[in-house]
């Protein structure tokens, strides 16, 4: 079978995924440091306060909030924090944070973001490296490092109340990556800062990382995520009910989390999701001779070997899928598009033909979800292998 070369390669191979949100939207919403922060103890990994981006809503939608999460990844040892905390990207300091920009599901344009433009959309800045779980309260001061994020989550939700959050009549927690993740962790918490009375829903992208068996048949990743839960202490901010179950870091995996989650989700993914099969399935562990690093980079230079095992990782991610498929509650809309996040993505979002299931654009299936119009859970079947979008 041949496959059409992409537009672009994906850019996320490595263990610290960078998010980026394209040049095309809005740089309404500068960055707002909260300085107030610091003296609660609620800060980045160097100790700097949290920060944000707000684009205020308008007419119908002043009132409406969503929060999304930016995402870039964990960090698993003091060394790995250390040299994140330095980043240009500022991915673990607010001091070196660049603006991000509005697109997707945070633009202002109605005809590129039906559901949410005019509602106040706010990008929660991303500077802790533990999906917004760490909490120990002792300091590396060798290191210079704070393991603080679950507290930065409280801070910026804080600040945002005090701007008019708390009277909102709907709230939307998204997020990318390890956004996404952290949609799904935080999901709960993000509904109990409002009364029974507002609409909330979350709705992550590109964070359903799947427990599954990699190119050696072991589960390489689990070990990942055992040394971020530990360094960071996510243990007691993790769904309490999956804690006493099993163990912390496999209730960092979401289909052991969302069982224990309350709140509507909607799960937003690709079944191959290009972060997942370069780290998940055929990470350096994994795959320590490069025999998947030409196939990952372009579908055409996949054998049928290798096109196999990635049509048995979508069989494993759907597989991840049921408490999603089997609650009401939930919702879905998993394609089979060689990327990773695309609630950013304008043409994703909603306009590309190709990332569409049943003439549905993903824009259109959360939007509809969230307000309760249809229970949307898209799933291709007509691509058993992965295409370009």
């Amino acid at each position: 079978m041949v496959i059409s070369r992409p537009k672009e390669l994906p850019k996320c191979i490595v263990i610290v995924c960078i998010t980026m949100f394209l040049l095309i939207g809005s740089s309404e919403g500068g960055i707002s440091v909260i300085e107030s922060a610091v003296d609660k103890g609620a800060v980045c990994l160097d100790g700097s306060p949290p920060a944000y981006q707000l684009d205020k809503g308008s007419g119908d939608g002043a009132n409406n909030w969503l929060v999304h999460i930016q995402g870039g990844g964990w960090c698993h040892s003091v060394e790995d924090c250390v040299y994140r905390k330095t980043m240009a990207n500022g991915l673990g300091s607010s001091k070196l944070m660049p603006e991000l920009y509005f697109s997707g599901i945070l633009s202002n344009q109605e005809d590129q973001n039906p559901y949410f433009h005019n509602w106040n959309r706010v990008i929660m800045r991303y500077c802790d490296g533990s999906s917004f779980t760490g909490d120990v309260e002792e300091v590396d001061s060798t290191n210079n490092l704070y393991f603080r994020g679950a507290r930065v989550f409280n801070a910026i939700l804080d600040e945002l109340m005090g701007l008019g959050m708390d009277n909102a009549k709907n709230a939307v927690l998204s997020g990318c990556s390890a956004g996404g993740l952290a949609a799904i962790l935080n999901c709960d918490k993000f509904r109990g800062y409002f009364p029974s009375s507002t609409r909330v829903k979350c709705v992550p992208d590109g964070g359903y990382f799947a427990h599954a068996k990699d190119v050696s048949g072991e589960y390489h990743f689990e070990q990942y995520y055992d040394k971020v839960v530990t360094l960071h202490g996510s243990a007691n901010h993790l769904p309490s009910g999956c804690t006493s179950s099993m163990k912390p870091s496999l209730c960092f995996f979401p289909q052991y989390a969302i069982q224990y989650i309350k709140t509507p989700v909607f799960v937003m993914n690709s079944a191959y999701d290009t972060w997942q099969v370069s780290n998940i399935l055929a990470s350096y562990e994994a795959d320590p001779n490069g025999e998947y690093t030409a196939c990952k980079n372009d579908l055409n230079q996949c054998s049928s070997t290798q096109l196999q095992r990635l049509e048995e990782f979508r069989s494993d991610f759907l597989g991840t899928l049921s408490p999603v498929s089997n609650s009401t509650s939930r919702g879905m809309f998993i394609n089979t598009c060689w990327t990773h996040c695309q609630s950013e993505t304008q043409s994703a979002w909603y306009g590309n033909p190709t990332s569409k299931l049943d003439d549905k654009t993903i824009a259109d299936g959360v939007g509809e979800w969230y307000f309760d119009d249809s229970e949307v859970k898209k799933v291709d079947t007509e691509h058993v292998l992965p295409h370009y979008c």
